[in-house]
């Protein structure tokens, strides 16, 4: 494009050079109403954007510890390689949990003429597999990779009534013609790879797309809450969990859990809308825009009552919509954080999401905003009676 051209002439011919610049990118920007990027959606883009599958979480952790540091009064980690941020020092022990890895893969095998298989870490649908841009992760930085698709002009009526089946392998394109070709690309077995999917704002619109929803954005409400309360009063030692390998079965949340020793906890999550093509009735109850989600039931866990009517109430009070849902073929942290400690009182909210475990899944930033305020608001009322109440199971009289 002509914006990389070097410009000969004057100083005054090169400054209006650069204003007609200018002029053309306002104009071409205005019709799409693109804007300039707020502090909030520079954080969500470089959350969505950094790769993190489970086991491979360094990039994630860099930027959590980066911003938590100067908001907490300690940071800590678990052996798994969990982030543990605190606020204040008395009164219950709060731990708000986000997972920083994503669905991925890893390299598998290398063929002997330059393709690559993959292990798939994670609950990935065989349709979103194929023909998809990836990013391997190795020793010499990046290497781009698409996973290939059977040509159209050699597929028999037979096969088109077929779906992909992963137990007859996905394989990587890197473009190499052998083995050797792939290893001086610095990619060796055990490699981490990730979608390649960059976050991007739905043409003008307050819905963020992006690979990583599950679940940065939960850990972007980690961090927007953390900034809202660095000098803000609480009653209770906030515990900021942001834990790994949550996609291989919450494994990370167990340890952090057991080193955290909360009294009560809020996991934060990706939600599951139903307002897309082909939802069936009753799947999901959550829509795009609808405000923030509560569990009432998942395939792993079900939420603590008392702490679910905080909840409601909460939300009432500050006027936030909350849509509660039902899932069942889901999991979460919170179905190991509720079993540490002798049992710990829990709650999952979650930020609606479209086309969770797929490359490109879409958020809605009034249901972020609504999180963030919602989960402020609940932990004001979780003073020393409060929790006491939530963890108490005697029977009335």
């Amino acid at each position: 494009m002509f914006l990389g051209r070097n410009i000969e002439g004057s100083p005054a011919q090169r400054m209006s050079f650069a204003r007609g610049v200018v002029a053309v990118v306002g104009l071409l920007a205005a019709p799409f109403g693109i804007k300039a990027q707020d502090a909030t959606q520079q954080l969500l883009q470089i959350l969505a954007d950094a790769p993190g599958p489970p086991g491979y979480e360094e990039p994630v952790r860099k930027i959590m510890v980066e911003r938590m540091t100067p908001l907490a009064d300690k940071v800590s980690y678990d052996g798994l390689g969990s982030v543990i941020a605190t606020q204040g020092s008395s009164g219950p022990r709060v731990m708000i949990d986000a997972h920083m890895d994503e669905l991925g893969a890893m390299v598998r095998r290398i063929t002997p003429d330059g393709f690559l298989t993959m292990q798939m870490l994670g609950g990935w649908l065989d349709e979103a597999l194929v023909d998809q841009r990836w990013v391997i992760w190795g020793s010499k930085g990046p290497v781009k990779a698409t996973s290939g698709i059977r040509d159209a002009h050699l597929t028999g009526a037979g096969e088109r009534d077929k779906l992909i089946n992963t137990r007859d392998l996905i394989y990587l394109d890197v473009g190499a013609k052998n083995a050797e070709e792939v290893r001086q690309m610095g990619v060796q077995p055990g490699d981490p790879i990730v979608p390649d999917a960059s976050f991007t704002v739905l043409n003008g619109t307050q819905n963020y797309m992006g690979k990583g929803w599950d679940d940065r954005a939960g850990l972007a409400v980690i961090l927007e809450v953390m900034k809202r309360l660095q000098h803000g009063a609480h009653a209770n030692q906030l515990l900021y969990v942001a834990t790994v390998q949550e996609e291989l079965g919450m494994r990370g949340a167990r340890a952090a859990a057991e080193t955290a020793k909360p009294d009560v906890a809020i996991a934060l999550e990706a939600g599951v809308t139903h307002d897309v093509v082909g939802a069936k009735p009753d799947e999901a109850q959550e829509v795009l825009g609808g405000g923030p989600g509560l569990f009432l039931y998942n395939g792993s866990q079900q939420p603590n009552r008392k702490f679910v009517a905080l909840t409601r109430q909460t939300a009432k009070e500050k006027a936030i919509p909350l849509q509660e849902e039902f899932v069942v073929g889901y999991g979460d942290d919170a179905a190991e954080i509720q079993k540490s400690n002798g049992g710990v009182p829990t709650v999952t909210l979650v930020v609606p999401t479209r086309y969770t475990h797929a490359h490109n899944g879409i958020i809605n930033r009034a249901d972020f905003d609504r999180t963030v305020e919602l989960l402020l608001a609940l932990i004001q009322h979780l003073d020393a009676a409060t929790v006491k109440q939530l963890r108490d199971f005697s029977p009335a009289p």
